[in-house]
């Protein structure tokens, strides 16, 4: 049976990815929209669940240890750009998939944009506490970390998925990334440098750039 490069011709147009992305931007629109409009319920939950983490924060030091560990240097942005770095690199080395690996490059760069963008036009105050268990810089809307670990998990999986590697590896490869987005998100919730709304949008916008650039693989690959 025949097993296709990660640069061999696609198949049939698929509009699943298009719709997807669709409906994901809808959901991460509509959540900005609630975040730079201050709507009451969503400021309170975000307020009640920060207040109730940070407590425990507070009180777990070992715990909390374990997360700024985590959210510093195993899940951090730069440590998810470095690796997408070392597979666009192995992608042209060993796959000579020279599109993908400058695909692969722009959608990990667009993501940081939109993000950056993001941040500045919603300008969100990050959460402030008189006992704090860590700091963070730049506005709190979307979260950074957040996005960045869905963007690069995201693609990655993709990537694994269509060039068809054996199921341990992938089912290895889907727990890594479920942990790590996920992780990312609660330890930034944890250490109190973000609100709960701020990780949910990241998850969202980074989803969303994962749905469009798949669509835009599927569409525009050579």
């Amino acid at each position: 049976m025949h097993t296709p490069t990660l640069d061999s011709p696609p198949r049939p147009q698929n509009h699943s990815a298009a719709r997807f992305a669709g409906v994901l931007a809808l959901c991460s629109a509509l959540l900005l929209i609630l975040v730079a409009a201050r709507w009451s319920p969503l400021i309170r939950a975000d307020g009640d669940i920060a207040g109730t983490t940070h407590r425990w924060a507070v009180d777990e030091p070992v715990l909390t240890q374990a997360c700024r560990i985590l959210t510093d240097w195993v899940w951090d942005p730069w440590t998810m750009r470095l690796l997408c770095a070392a597979v666009v690199v192995w992608l042209v080395v060993r796959l000579a998939a020279r599109w993908t690996a400058v695909w692969l490059a722009l959608a990990v760069t667009l993501g940081t944009l939109v993000q950056q963008g993001v941040k500045a036009a919603v300008d969100r105050p990050r959460p402030v506490w008189p006992d704090p268990v860590d700091s963070a810089h730049y506005s709190a809307f979307p979260s950074g970390h957040a996005m960045t670990a869905t963007v690069v998990c995201g693609l990655l999986l993709w990537l694994l998925h269509r060039h068809g590697v054996g199921r341990a590896v992938w089912r290895s490869a889907l727990a890594v990334a479920v942990v790590s987005v996920a992780g990312v998100g609660l330890t930034r919730i944890w250490l109190g440098v973000h609100w709960p709304s701020d990780v949910l949008g990241g998850w969202l916008l980074g989803t969303t750039v994962v749905a469009l650039a798949v669509w835009a693989h599927r569409s525009w690959h050579p």
